[in-house]
């Protein structure tokens, strides 16, 4: 078994952005293996779901030491995920193998990509409006525990995030991540973030095992992946506690959405357009948000003191 460095170096970019974001394992990496090193589908999907495995603690052991983690969301969500993503892998299992299979998996990918990133500007949308923050979010903070529960909604997105991960590698963080913005609106960004990352570790375990039993997983392409995945979520995750990440969500959703539009079959003239678009009128829509918004924030409060973010 040998070592690919191109792979390694495409571990260690997507690692850093799912340890920065909570998002962008299977979103970024089966479509990276996929186009860039023309990977079998179902192989990708195996390949990246098992190193999602020892790539997603790298980032929540950080959250988990930094107390931005919310533990009882992580056991109700849990206890939809598990269950789902085991069963996810056995329905491909017993899904119809054609021909026509491994189009049928690049359509469902290229969907759970873009609701992904429709997912991030939603989540953008969140941040600036609800907290009154035109740069996306300030400093994390511990975890708060005023935030009340809601167990049977969060049980149900577990299991919908469950079901996709199992079946496309998607979902534990693209859309884990935006809805619990929606339901706990009390929740910071970085907190979601950390809490993300530690019930996708229980997720992406009872994924793991169900492509390995079942799926088409390649020892020699995941070794590769975790050389460079391993160390790129911890360093992500360390940026992402303390700091905004902000512009690394905006390149994320243009990225997503370029995936998604050619994995679903769109000419690749109209997936350049799509995201030269995304690129220029999404600067010009948030820097207009920004300017509003930084400007409400000095009508209210006055000049910032020098050194202190809006929060």
């Amino acid at each position: 078994m040998s070592i690919d460095p191109a792979l390694v170096l495409g571990g260690l970019l997507v690692g850093f952005v799912v340890g920065l974001t909570g998002m962008g394992g299977g979103a970024l990496m089966t479509p990276m293996l996929v186009f860039v090193f023309k990977v079998d589908p179902l192989m990708a999907v195996s390949s990246d779901v098992v190193a999602s495995l020892f790539m997603k603690p790298a980032g929540a052991v950080v959250h988990l030491r930094r107390r931005t983690v919310n533990l009882r969301l992580v056991g109700w969500l849990c206890l939809g995920s598990v269950p789902a993503a085991f069963s996810g892998v056995l329905l491909l299992r017993v899904l119809p193998l054609g021909d026509g299979f491994d189009d049928a998996v690049k359509v469902v990918l290229g969907a759970a990509l873009l609701i992904a990133s429709a997912g991030l500007v939603v989540r953008a949308v969140l941040q600036m409006t609800r907290r009154h923050s035109p740069l996306g979010e300030g400093p994390a903070e511990p975890s708060s525990p005023d935030v009340v529960v809601r167990p049977l909604p969060t049980v149900a997105l577990g299991a919908v995030a469950g079901l996709l991960v199992g079946m496309t590698s998607v979902g534990a963080g693209s859309i884990v991540i935006v809805i619990l913005l929606l339901m706990y609106p009390a929740l910071k960004a970085s907190q979601v973030v950390g809490t993300d990352l530690v019930q996708a570790v229980p997720l992406v375990a009872a994924a793991s095992l169900g492509h390995l039993l079942y799926g088409d997983f390649s020892l020699g392409l995941t070794t590769s992946l975790l050389v460079g995945a391993v160390p790129g979520a911890w360093f992500g995750a360390r940026v992402s506690s303390r700091a905004p990440g902000g512009i690394i969500r905006r390149a994320l959703a243009i990225l997503l959405l370029a995936s998604g539009l050619r994995l679903v079959g769109v000419p690749v003239g109209w997936v350049v357009a799509a995201a030269v678009a995304a690129l220029v009128l999404g600067n010009l829509l948030w820097a207009a948000v920004r300017k509003r918004m930084t400007a409400g924030v000095d009508t209210r409060r006055g000049p910032l003191p020098v050194g202190e973010e809006p929060s």
